[in-house]
């Protein structure tokens, strides 16, 4: 693991993806010209809009955002991650929710497909069915070690509230926790920033969480504040609610000594759970 600048992007995607995917070049350039290795785009940063737009333009989007990712990666020479992208499964009627994370060479690092559904009744007035649409993954999310940089676990919004998902990213090394996000305006305001601490402090990680950020469409509007986190739960860089980024370092040093000065990982027992 080396010292290097991590960003979290904050975008407010719509339904329009070539106007998306230009706010997205601005802001990994802006980042890349930071100091920026690591970018992260947020949760459906080439398209946030009505389901059926969605599902009508699937098939055509999913090739478009990893051709974007490639050439990104390329061309900034950064690793970066598409946080969350639809993927047609075939039937006409849903898709995945797909992370993938590139090296600056454009090749494929791991890819990641959504678990945990936002099934969700909000007091507010706002109904989610994400498992009306969207298939959840099978495969459990990857660790990845990225030359040069750290080890990577990948996630994607909702299962930042699951955390025997990245107490297994950190059993399999994860030195940094990555978790795109389009977190609800509602919701957000209490639990994003909570959720994120402590999934950074339970595992001694850092975390990296770009967001989406503003009224993306009708009445969805997205809580923001992208974030990176250190792994003793300080919160290192906070993008607030305009489009943007959060970039703070990386200490090589930092998750070993932490690790080393509350050795909790080492503490559990789960022979007795």
């Amino acid at each position: 693991m080396s010292d290097f600048l991590a960003a979290a992007v904050q975008l407010k995607s719509t339904s329009q993806p070539e106007v998306n995917f230009s706010s997205a070049e601005e802001q990994i350039e802006l980042a890349a010209r930071r100091g920026a290795e690591l970018i992260g785009l947020p949760e459906n940063f080439a398209f946030l809009g009505d389901d059926q737009e969605r599902l009508n333009l699937s098939s055509s989007l999913a090739e478009q955002c990893s051709r974007f990712l490639v050439t990104m990666a390329r061309r900034y020479q950064v690793v970066l991650l598409g946080g969350g992208f639809p993927v047609p499964v075939g039937d006409g009627r849903r898709t995945l929710n797909r992370a993938e994370l590139y090296g600056r060479d454009g090749q494929l690092l791991a890819r990641y497909d959504k678990i945990h559904l936002f099934d969700v009744d909000l007091p507010e007035g706002n109904t989610y069915r994400e498992s009306s649409t969207i298939v959840p993954g099978e495969n459990v999310p990857p660790v990845v070690d990225v030359p040069g940089l750290c080890k990577v676990g990948l996630s994607i919004c909702y299962d930042v509230r699951f955390p025997e998902l990245y107490r297994y990213l950190a059993d399999h090394g994860a030195e940094l926790l990555l978790i795109p996000a389009a977190f609800t305006a509602f919701t957000g305001k209490d639990h994003w920033q909570v959720l994120l601490q402590a999934r950074a402090i339970e595992n001694t990680a850092y975390v990296v969480a770009p967001a989406q950020t503003g009224l993306n469409y009708e009445r969805r509007h997205s809580h923001g504040h992208s974030m990176v986190i250190d792994p003793w739960g300080t919160v290192l860089a906070d993008a607030g609610v305009l489009p943007g980024a959060s970039i703070a370092p990386v200490d090589s040093s930092h998750v070993g000594r932490i690790r080393e000065q509350m050795p909790c990982l080492k503490h559990r027992k789960p022979e007795l759970f």
